[in-house]
């Protein structure tokens, strides 16, 4: 199946790698005019290049000003598809108030901001959809040494019910995605920066129930379907892509 997204306007934060990249280019091949935003100049530079179609600016989504500015520019939003994220290595013990801090800014106030930003523009054009990332490590689920990184996708799928029940009379709905383990630069940079990689891949692996990691186009997939017009019955809900591993 191709054209699902046939000329609906799309913005896409975090579109430089990992979930953010996998989604701007697959709502690009449904059809959809893609606006891809991220805070690094380089990785976007790099997705312009191979996708000349796909409108890249630099932007910073815990930045309200800039997002106040970026939203000027716009007439229509059909989708908003918020991927910025950051994940934080320890227990409650391990995570110091700047920590906690810093997590909660990108993780949730990013959201709080864009969210903010572009319902509006959905208001009045009667209709949006609205597509949150959060994480199986979330109210779904406790893992260990994930303390603030769960408690901040938690509060991801809270404000994506909330908003999902302040504006379904809008025609406006809101879900998000719970991912398990992705195959992302960001998670080969956690391993990496680990004392032991070759070890620690090992570990991430086999505690996945299928044997495997997820892989961002799979995370692309499920974003297709909340975007697209085959979704316009599901709204406040939070897709579980994860292998398994919440069961």
């Amino acid at each position: 199946m191709s054209g699902r997204l046939q000329n609906k306007n799309i913005i896409v934060t975090a579109a430089g790698q990992g979930i953010g990249k996998a989604t701007a280019i697959a709502f690009h091949n449904e059809g959809a005019n893609v606006i891809a935003t991220d805070i690094n100049d380089k990785t976007l530079s790099d997705l312009n290049k191979e996708y000349p179609n796909i409108k890249v600016i630099k932007l910073d989504s815990t930045d309200k000003n800039a997002i106040l500015e970026f939203t000027k520019k716009l007439d229509t939003v059909d989708v908003l598809f918020n991927a910025v994220g950051f994940v934080h290595h320890g227990t409650i013990l391990e995570c110091e108030e700047d920590a906690w801090d810093f997590s909660n800014i990108v993780n949730v106030k990013s959201m709080y901001f864009m969210c903010k930003a572009i319902l509006p523009l959905m208001i009045k054009q009667n209709s949006g959809s609205i597509v949150n990332v959060s994480s199986c490590a979330s109210s779904l689920k406790g893992f260990p040494n994930r303390f603030v990184y769960g408690t901040t996708k938690g509060a991801v799928i809270g404000l994506t019910k909330s908003i999902a029940a302040d504006f379904v009379k809008k025609n406006i709905r809101c879900n998000s995605i719970a991912p398990g383990t992705v195959f992302s630069p960001s998670w080969q940079d956690r391993v990496n920066q680990s004392p032991d990689p070759v070890q620690a891949k090992k570990d991430f692996i086999a505690r996945q129930p299928m044997g495997r990691l997820g892989t961002a186009e799979e995370i692309a997939a499920i974003a297709i379907y909340l975007a697209s017009d085959e979704s316009t019955f599901t709204t406040g809900t939070t897709f579980s892509v994860d292998g398994g591993i919440s069961i």
